[in-house]
């Protein structure tokens, strides 16, 4: 009766090792009761994902896997779950064999085998490179649409325009404010017609970021000038605890231009 249990459970360990070799995730296991914490098991997925052999893996520390850009931060809570025996969830750049970097999104949970009261540390490792390179690519599609959504227009002599189509969220905002900053130390524009008629929402925020553009452009002696402000940012503006009496307005830009003084100085 005691064989045939021991030979169901050396059949369940060789079913669970060929399951672990048959992932598509790296899995290893290492022991932090011998020195450094060295790797006592390896799964196949881990060998093809890094282009390693398993006796080019087992018993060293699995720090192998980084280089100088890994970042530190990140291994810092790594060495600290390690420590106090706690899960871990990160993304850290490696390197494979060959040199080549990956992005691996690394799990690591403590094993507690109670019948040898020991801790162990699974890592279950997958690589996520071309998910960071879709999400990279969309960050930079969305800088680009940011940056062309904020289009800043030479006029006449010392005059630009920039029309606000969309909606004005705080990223948005702070995206004109770091373009605006180079163009005008650049040009030294004594007037910024900044058109709101294409803006399709409408809030406190919108137009206390309209104050604060203000304000800004006083600073950098470059006058504001409001060209197709709505009935409901033109409320907001009055119930906002600001001074915008003494703001140029106009109900076009083309209007704008016609009264500004410069206007018939074309460049």
């Amino acid at each position: 009766m005691v064989s045939s249990n021991i030979f169901g459970l050396q059949k369940q360990l060789e079913l669970i090792k060929k399951a672990l070799d048959h992932a598509r995730i790296g899995v290893v296991i290492t022991d932090p009761s011998l020195e450094d914490n060295p790797i006592v098991y390896v799964n196949h997925g881990f060998t093809q994902m890094t282009g390693y052999k398993p006796d080019e893996i087992l018993g060293r520390n699995c720090r192998f896997l980084q280089g100088k850009d890994t970042d530190q931060k990140q291994l810092a809570l790594i060495r600290h779950g390690i420590q106090n025996k706690t899960p871990i969830t990160t993304q850290l750049k490696n390197y494979k064999k060959d040199g080549t970097f990956f992005w691996n999104e690394l799990n690591i949970d403590p094993l507690y085998i109670e019948q040898d009261d020991k801790t162990f540390f699974i890592g279950f490792q997958k690589d996520i490179t071309k998910q960071k390179e879709y999400e990279q690519l969309l960050e930079d599609s969305l800088q680009e649409v940011t940056s062309l959504s904020t289009p800043i227009v030479p006029i006449k002599n010392g005059v630009s325009a920039l029309p606000l189509i969309g909606k004005l969220s705080e990223e948005r905002f702070d995206a004109i404010v770091a373009k605006l900053t180079c163009i005008l130390d650049d040009s030294k524009d004594d007037y910024l017609i900044v058109d709101l008629s294409g803006l399709i929402e409408v809030d406190d925020s919108v137009a206390a970021r309209i104050f604060k553009l203000h304000h800004l452009l006083n600073l950098t002696g470059t006058e504001l000038i409001i060209t197709g402000i709505k009935p409901q940012l033109a409320l907001k503006m009055k119930d906002l605890d600001t001074d915008f009496q003494n703001t140029i307005t106009y109900l076009t830009v083309k209007e704008a231009i016609k009264g500004l003084p410069l206007a018939e100085n074309p460049v």
